[in-house]
């Protein structure tokens, strides 16, 4: 609400949805057939401790604790901790082991989830051990959670035919024989849809033309910078 701050938003309804507003629809399954989930956020309900400790658990934190909470101030520098800490598939404590093979009869299936609060609630209660399981969907809805809880505007975005792409030539790659037989070595790929986040702040690095909406994506998928 301060027009001062770096997540200053000036439009009432939009402070409304994408700060207040405790539950909400994510968008999965295909391009011709889009499900609506209904997902509760419940960012107020007693979750600020946890969030703040899964600050003082990242990987950020324990190599410099002195710059880490110098920085605290940043909307980009939590949205890059938080994005790492949601996802626990880089060993640093975060909140959900991803699986998207394989069976889940020992762990929840990522399907059954239904809410955030449960989810960082059994975090905690489990000392901080990631999880188990979540998929893209679940990994966006934890962490509009966490950044609105931290004062951060956040909303979830799903894409359908969603590329993947592994090796940064931004092309989905697909290899043919002489004969027109597919051959299957590239690793690239097309999701059915990926879930990811946007937060709103301003960014002085860039300059004003990009203040607004800004990605972050929790789902673990290709590293950047290590």
């Amino acid at each position: 609400w301060f027009s001062g701050d770096d997540v200053y938003m000036a439009n009432e309804n939009e402070r409304q949805e994408y700060v207040l507003n405790e539950n909400g629809i994510i968008f999965v399954g295909n391009a011709r057939y889009i499900e609506a989930r209904g997902w509760y956020y419940g960012q107020f309900q007693d979750l600020l401790n946890i969030c703040l400790t899964m600050l003082d658990l990242s990987l950020y934190y324990r190599q410099d604790p002195a710059m880490d909470v110098s920085r605290r101030g940043d909307p980009k520098y939590v949205g890059r901790v938080i994005s790492s800490m949601i996802n626990g598939n880089d060993n640093d404590n975060g909140v959900l082991l991803g699986k998207w093979q394989g069976s889940f009869h020992s762990h929840e299936n990522p399907s059954r989830w239904d809410g955030s609060v449960v989810i960082l609630k059994k975090w905690r209660q489990d000392n901080y051990r990631p999880v188990q399981y979540g998929q893209c969907w679940v990994f966006a809805g934890v962490m509009c959670t966490v950044l609105r809880c931290l004062g951060i505007p956040t909303r979830l975005v799903s894409n359908f035919n969603s590329a993947h792409d592994v090796d940064r030539n931004l092309s989905i790659d697909k290899y043919y024989d002489s004969s027109g037989r597919s051959l299957n070595i590239s690793k690239d790929s097309t999701w059915d849809y990926h879930v990811w986040n946007e937060s709103w702040f301003i960014r002085p690095d860039l300059g004003r033309s990009y203040n607004g909406w800004q990605v972050l994506d929790a789902t673990p998928q290709e590293q950047s910078r290590g």
